[in-house]
């Protein structure tokens, strides 16, 4: 029996009767038999949640849920930012194995402690992991962190819930239980997934290695100060570059030496803190290493635009093709980005044809870069299931 999938983007507030009608058609759709389902809901759900999901597991055959609010849903080529509804992905995989893993508040293992998350788990042999956590309650870089720690070389993609401006307007989920913390789901055999990572940038200036640093703090980038060579990438703008530049500079940490060249794809993206020109110095939200290449980015509507369209089609160009997806997108994406809707979603649906999807706008988008697994800001985390 082969892999099956089946995706909705309903848009409208809680209705028991839709949401049955959504699932029975997700059923019959996927062959009458479902393994799991991922489902995102805005905030104003969570008044209904526990009857919301018990209509869908009912009516869709579903084992099992994970899922978490968002503040804006993503769909097959469609995204609906500040909407009410829910957006749901079910997959049938006969050939694999499912390990869900949910932590809440006293129950969680120490944020710092490897062996103990690998031991919650169960299991340290799945091929890729799913992520969904609430960032009020959880340290999302630390777990991540030890994350790695625990399941080194393991493909980790998901997102941080998001919702309105109160922290109970945001939520994570498994079945019909409502999390103080956040849920993930590993998977072995049977199905592949590949994990696309655009982080919206593209270099700018040199790129040359780090030769003093403290802690985050940046002192000489190829023995001359970090600062004079933020200017220079900055100077090397055009004007209408430049007068977009402004909250959209980043440092790009490259992710392996092995390069004779670098391009994009390469670095990990983080925010630059402050920069003093008396000392040269650059503060950035990581902390690199002597020795580690460095290279300014700017982060724009046309860069991130290349920069998804461009690893996409990559993906494709090797391959890829997925029978379905999950969308992960920065809030900070979407249309305040792009200035038109859809953009993430209708790239991944003209590159690989349509297909079921889901997804949401995130608080922060988990990711592997450079084999290595990250949380990101103004990304997309896309999960392709071949």
């Amino acid at each position: 029996m082969a892999n099956r999938a089946a995706s909705r983007l309903v848009l409208s507030e809680y209705s028991e009767s839709v949401v049955a009608d959504a699932a029975r058609s997700i059923l019959d759709e996927v062959g009458g038999r479902v393994s799991c389902a991922f489902v995102f809901c805005s905030s104003d759900y969570r008044e209904q949640l526990r009857d919301f999901l018990e209509v869908l597991q009912v009516n869709g055959h579903i084992p099992l849920i994970v899922g978490s609010s968002g503040g804006g849903l993503v769909g097959t080529a469609a995204e609906a930012e500040s909407a009410r509804g829910f957006s749901v992905l079910a997959l049938n995989l006969p050939h694999t194995q499912l390990t869900p893993l949910s932590f809440s508040g006293a129950n969680a293992p120490a944020w710092d402690d490897a062996d103990a998350w690998r031991k919650a788990a169960g299991s340290d042999d799945a091929d890729a992991w799913l992520l969904l956590a609430d960032p009020s309650a959880v340290p999302a870089e630390q777990l991540l962190a030890t994350w790695e720690r625990a399941f080194p070389g393991t493909p980790c993609f998901g997102g941080l819930a998001s919702g309105g401006r109160a922290l109970e307007d945001m939520f994570v989920f498994r079945d019909r239980e409502l999390l103080d913390g956040g849920v993930a789901l590993g998977f072995r055999g049977g199905v592949k997934i590949h994990t696309l990572v655009s982080q919206g940038c593209r270099p700018i200036g040199e790129a040359l290695p780090v030769t003093g640093v403290e802690e985050n703090v940046i002192q000489t980038l190829g023995s001359r100060p970090a600062w004079r060579i933020l200017d220079d990438a900055f100077q090397s703008l055009t004007n209408a570059e430049k007068a977009a530049a402004k909250g959209n500079l980043f440092a790009g940490l490259a992710m392996t030496e092995y390069r004779e060249e670098f391009h994009r794809g390469d670095f990990l993206i983080r925010n630059i803190l402050g920069a003093d020109q008396d000392s040269g110095a650059v503060a950035v939200a990581a902390f690199p290493r002597v020795g580690q290449t460095v290279q300014y980015q700017l982060r724009d509507a046309a860069a991130a635009d290349e920069d998804l369209t461009h690893l996409a089609g990559t993906m494709r160009a090797h391959g890829v093709k997925p029978f379905a997806s999950l969308i992960f997108s920065c809030g900070g994406r979407g249309h305040g980005l792009f200035g038109a809707p859809n953009h993430d979603a209708g790239v991944l649906a003209a590159t690989f044809g349509d297909h079921p999807s889901a997804g949401f706008f995130c608080n922060g988008e988990i990711g592997p870069v450079g084999g290595k697994n990250f949380v990101h800001g103004y990304t997309a985390s896309v999960a392709l299931f071949a």
